[in-house]
């Protein structure tokens, strides 16, 4: 596993923090000093806590376990969607819904009833639906793709869950603390780290700085599932 390399956190601007007047007190050991205004976060720190989360999240993935993304902010849906999907790990880019964690089997039921509608529509003999009840489960299932496409496979409650920006992503944290699920986030100066088990002090704002962090875990992730992979290969070999 490759150390973060501090120039390239740098350029991505992972080090600007919020204005001073939105600060957080609990964020005081990770920042590193004040520049007009604005907190600055010790890169020093983000390389330790980012190296120590992508350790934890390798383990986890070797393991076989599955870590949930969740960045509904708009400059992080897409980026964050796209690394999930490099690894197969669930993803929520639209709203949190409430209960996502919490009342997972009613979840599940939206999952089931999004892939009916899907067999549905694919099923080109059906003549059962008409032209107009067609269009209106189409428009349907393309809602319900928004937010449950992520999460499709997802047959059990991930073992983690990985937020870009715990502030604005607090009911997403407070379902997975309330179930004893471990927590990795990215926190920015406004937010309270020791609300997660992993934080990742960094601008969570900006697309760069959210780039850099999560493709960097993502590729720890991928070490972890090669590691796997391979793991069961000996253990077929040996067989």
């Amino acid at each position: 596993m490759q150390k973060p390399v501090y120039k390239d956190m740098l350029d991505a601007g992972c080090h600007f923090g919020h204005l001073r007047k939105k600060w957080n007190p609990k964020m005081t050991p990770y920042i590193f000093m004040e520049h007009k205004g604005i907190h600055i976060i010790d890169l020093n720190r983000t390389a330790e806590c980012l190296e120590r989360a992508a350790l934890a999240m390798k383990t986890l993935a070797k393991g076989g376990k599955k870590i949930m993304f969740v960045a509904t902010k708009k400059q992080a849906r897409e980026i964050v969607q796209k690394a999930a999907e490099t690894v197969q790990m669930p993803f929520v880019t639209e709203r949190w819904l409430g209960g996502m964690m919490t009342n997972f089997a009613t979840i599940r039921k939206s999952v089931k009833k999004m892939q009916n509608i899907e067999r549905m529509l694919a099923d080109t003999t059906l003549t059962s639906i008409t032209k107009k009840e067609r269009s209106s489960l189409a428009r349907e299932h393309v809602k319900m793709t928004k937010h449950f496409g992520g999460i499709e496979q997802l047959n059990r409650l991930p073992s983690a869950v990985f937020i870009v920006d715990i502030h604005h992503e607090h009911l997403a944290l407070a379902e997975a603390k309330k179930l004893g699920i471990k927590t990795f986030g990215m926190v920015d100066t406004n937010s309270d780290p020791t609300l997660v088990d992993f934080p990742v002090p960094s601008n969570d704002d900006a697309s760069k700085a959210i780039s850099y962090v999560v493709n960097y875990l993502v590729a720890a992730i991928n070490e972890g599932l090669e590691e796997r992979k391979s793991m069961k290969g000996e253990e077929k070999d040996a067989e």
